[in-house]
């Protein structure tokens, strides 16, 4: 056990010291931003405009491609 806490130690200060671990997590944090704007955009039913517009958009295009491949 003692091995496993020290190299998760030593692996904490490698991250704290570089920068892109640093980077890495404000690209986290950015990608946490647009999750929770697109999870408020949408709702938890999905039925707003942008939900019914993407749904359009979507069996349109899933309509073409049957079409294409048939």
């Amino acid at each position: 056990m003692l091995k496993y806490y020290i190299m998760t130690t030593e692996a904490l200060k490698r991250l704290r010291a570089a920068q892109d671990g640093v980077v890495s997590f404000e690209y986290v944090i950015v990608a946490a931003c647009i999750v929770a704007a697109v999870a408020a955009a949408f709702g938890a039913g999905g039925t707003g405009p942008i939900a019914t517009a993407l749904t359009n958009a979507i069996t349109a295009i899933a309509a073409k491609v049957t079409s294409a491949v048939a």
